[in-house]
């Protein structure tokens, strides 16, 4: 484990996957995490696989899994009085208290900020959202595939433009991201109390986090008064900043921004020298006049040989470019090996699986991860640890406060 955040703790309050995420990616750097569940539901996302929504492999629950490894879990009723007040002796001895529970919820449980810093004051609050803190939409809940991907125009951003259905986001695809920035201003929170000794509210939306995520095209459509303009791939403005079907039937992107200077050895490399002085190719201005045609030629070389041909003939090009690959693809990619990206470790009944590193390493060093706890698996241990004695969590179990 990464010793970055290490003595920092964090409560979280938090179910799904979008606040979870940002646990994760403090669990990742060091912080003792500790995710709040019910004793008797937990959180939703453990019953996924066992209830068939998504399909399980040797009893793994990916889902669970990936954005809660290595935190501690602590089963609470923080809906009785005794276990809120566990709850609030876990927040005295907190750096960071995260949720996203909806505002009503949050006062009627009595956790809301002014609640929880009257037990902690310099504790850094943190919140994820769907829709942000004000406007009509604050009290509301969003799924990333509602606020994220829908509302903050990246399904657009995807669509043929046609009226065709736009593509679906892949699961957890903006509260992965949104989690990391929640991760980010937390961090950046701890910071700002080291040098002041005072405590922020750190905020984190899924509909700002599309915002900033599809910047350019939303600055640029304000800049422009309407939508900047869509190319379909086979009228590319660039020919060489484009995507290529391999005979095989895989893919090929090429990102050769400074075309001329590529494009003789481009053309050599596909066995086009032909191209080179065409006088409708031959330099990037008549290229974007005759894209079509350019892109038609393109397409026919590299549809005439499979992929293994191509990754040969472009061996040590000095042009950007790689292949589409499939996610499984990617836990037997040499550079993902090399960097310790997809690191290793077992749940707790010995199934060994990959699961994502966060974004981040410090010194050089890949990610060592634990695994996620099971519902609920350190509530006597940490309960211990506050100063209860065996009675007293004997007692809190019988009137079914903690798990």
């Amino acid at each position: 484990m990464n010793d970055t955040l290490s003595g920092i703790r964090v409560v979280e309050l938090a179910a799904w996957t979008f606040v979870p995420a940002a646990g994760a990616v403090l669990a990742d750097w060091g912080a003792d995490v500790i995710k709040i569940e019910h004793p008797e539901t937990g959180d939703p996302q453990r019953g996924l696989i066992s209830s068939g929504v998504v399909t399980g492999s040797g009893g793994v629950n990916h889902f669970v899994e990936q954005p809660n490894r290595g935190k501690r879990s602590v089963g609470i009723d923080t809906g009785t009085p005794e276990g809120l007040e566990v709850l609030m002796k876990l927040v005295e001895t907190a750096d960071v208290f995260v949720t996203n529970l909806l505002p009503d919820s949050r006062a009627r449980m009595g956790v809301d900020v002014d609640a929880i810093r009257s037990r902690n004051p310099k504790i850094i609050y943190a919140r994820g959202h769907g829709y942000g803190t004000k406007g009509n939409l604050a009290a509301q809940g969003g799924y990333d595939l509602a606020a994220y991907w829908s509302r903050g125009g990246i399904a657009e951003a995807y669509s043929a433009g046609n009226g065709d259905y736009p593509p679906v986001q892949r699961p957890a695809f903006g509260d992965s991201y949104g989690g990391l920035a929640i991760a980010a201003g937390i961090t950046a929170a701890l910071l700002k109390r080291e040098r002041t000794g005072e405590g922020s509210v750190v905020d984190v939306s899924l509909l700002n986090a599309a915002i900033w995520q599809l910047g350019p095209d939303i600055v640029g459509a304000g800049v422009l008064g309407a939508d900047i303009p869509k190319f379909d791939l086979s009228a590319m403005p660039n020919p060489v900043a484009n995507i290529y079907k391999t005979q095989d039937s895989r893919f090929i992107s090429f990102v050769l921004l400074q075309a001329d200077r590529f494009w003789s050895d481009f053309c050599t490399r596909l066995s086009r020298t032909d191209l080179i002085e065409d006088e409708r190719f031959s330099h990037a201005l008549v290229r974007f006049q005759n894209r079509v045609e350019c892109i038609t030629e393109l397409r026919g070389t590299f549809e005439s040989k499979p992929l293994s041909h191509w990754e040969a003939a472009f061996s040590g090009f000095d042009g950007v470019w790689d292949v589409l690959r499939t996610p499984y693809e990617v836990h037997n990619d040499p550079q993902v090996i090399a960097n310790g990206y997809l690191p290793r470790t077992s749940d707790s009944s010995g199934n060994e699986f990959a699961l994502a590193a966060s974004p981040v390493q410090f010194d050089e060093a890949p990610l060592e991860l634990r695994r996620a706890p099971s519902h609920g698996e350190h509530t006597d241990a940490i309960l211990t640890e506050l100063g209860l004695s065996e009675e007293e969590i004997i007692e809190l179990k019988i009137s079914s406060a903690i798990l």
